[in-house]
């Protein structure tokens, strides 16, 4: 499946993890990037969070950059947020609570804003075509 996919895959998970990696999967092959307590993404690592132990949102995805405006979702952890709120494989975030959603990268960002507990609500394409809202409560990691 990554193979016919283009553009980057990112892990928004990682529970359990004290130091977060992110695995981009691309055109070049397979990244491993390493950042304390950070939301994975393409973010570089020279803007850390404050503080180790401060807790981090996940939502539980694992997202592509889509052909459009979006962020494909190619997996989602069982239990977790994303799960929870009723997102599948083959979904395209499009929004994340007010905050546009135009690639991974994009939404790894505004789940890094987000505050752990805060009910969220995504806007979602499904594969079928429709539109509709979601409510996620994204997760923590310590």
């Amino acid at each position: 499946m990554l193979g016919a996919l283009t553009g980057a895959v990112l892990v928004l998970s990682g529970a359990g993890l004290g130091a977060v990696g992110a695995t981009i999967a691309g055109a070049g092959g397979l990244t491993g990037l390493k950042r304390q307590a950070g939301v994975e993404s393409a973010v570089p690592a020279a803007s850390p969070r404050s503080a180790p132990s401060e807790p981090v949102a996940r939502l539980g995805v694992e997202v592509a950059d889509d052909e459009g405006p979006g962020a494909l979702v190619v997996g989602v952890h069982v239990p977790g947020p994303g799960a929870s709120a009723g997102l599948a494989r083959g979904d395209v975030l499009l929004a994340f609570g007010a905050t546009r959603v135009d690639s991974a990268a994009g939404l790894a960002r505004a789940v890094a804003r987000a505050r752990p507990g805060d009910e969220v609500t995504l806007t979602v394409r499904r594969r079928g075509g429709g539109h509709q809202q979601l409510t996620a409560v994204p997760g923590i990691v310590t």
